[in-house]
């Protein structure tokens, strides 16, 4: 396998260490991106994680030259191309929203386009160093107090496990997303008691103090379905819900870190 990947971020960095020794990976970094056709027509596999401006630089660029290459496609997109669903549950069949994310929208119904080409969409993305144990030791993990809100999540391993599968799968768009959507102030809230810390009290949307971009992330509710990535390509999260997560991370971190963390990846800080 010789891999190129467009934009080692989080979850690539994660991905290329679990491929260590199996794979020839190259990667494309913003300060690399020019003269990159020579290696997409040696790749086996080409994969991007690089969230779309107005456009896909990726496809801007390189589009007609990944379409001709013959190599196994694939992209991480987000399960905000669904737009707010008011908590009802969304698989790959449902149709795409317009509201903030239309440019993410086009980027994944562009990739999709490709022959063969596999787009994971993907919901809030957490792991080592990037959970809500790490904001809530940073003492920034507030509990929103929104009745009825509720987000799927992934965590970073069982993502790359999901595209792991998807090397050997049909092409196609797939939902990663673990088995449990639950209001953010439950995973604070259950992110205290395992580190022995004070639940914070719950606070209206107004009263948080949040940026403009953390807000925005409120104002969609959805349920993620998986069933599609387990029937075909026969993936199972490891972390099935926040709690396993949670409980896994804390196993693996010292309690005494208080090193601030960055926050919790979306799909779009990847």
């Amino acid at each position: 396998m010789r891999l190129l990947i467009f934009g080692p971020g989080y979850a690539a960095t994660r991905l290329i260490a679990r491929l260590a020794g199996r794979a020839e990976i190259a990667t494309v970094t913003r300060e690399s991106f020019a003269g990159r056709a020579g290696d997409i027509a040696r790749a086996t596999h080409i994969l991007s994680t690089v969230p779309p401006g107005e456009e896909d630089p990726v496809l801007a660029t390189y589009g007609s030259q990944i379409a001709a290459a013959g190599a196994w496609i694939g992209y991480l997109s987000s399960t905000g191309v669904y737009g707010d669903t008011g908590g009802a549950w969304v698989d790959e069949t449902a149709p795409m929203g317009t509201g903030r994310r239309t440019a993410r929208a086009r980027a994944d119904a562009a990739w999709l386009a490709l022959a063969g080409a596999h787009v994971f969409r993907l919901p809030g993305i957490y792991g080592p160093g990037r959970s809500p144990l790490d904001r809530i030791r940073a003492g920034t993990a507030p509990r929103i107090d929104l009745p009825g809100q509720v987000f799927s999540r992934i965590h970073v391993d069982d993502l790359v496990e999901g595209v792991i599968a998807g090397l050997a799968g049909p092409p196609g768009a797939y939902n990663l997303a673990d088995d449990l959507p639950a209001p953010q102030s439950d995973v604070v809230a259950y992110g205290c008691a395992l580190l022995g810390l004070p639940v914070p009290p719950a606070v209206p949307l107004e009263a948080a103090g949040l940026s403009p971009r953390a807000r925005a992330f409120y104002a969609e509710n959805r349920r993620v379905a998986n069933g599609k990535a387990k029937r075909v390509l026969g993936w199972r999260p490891r972390h099935a819900d926040y709690r396993l997560g949670l409980r896994a991370l804390s196993a693996t971190t010292s309690p005494a870190s208080t090193s601030p963390a960055p926050p919790s990846a979306s799909a779009d800080q990847r």
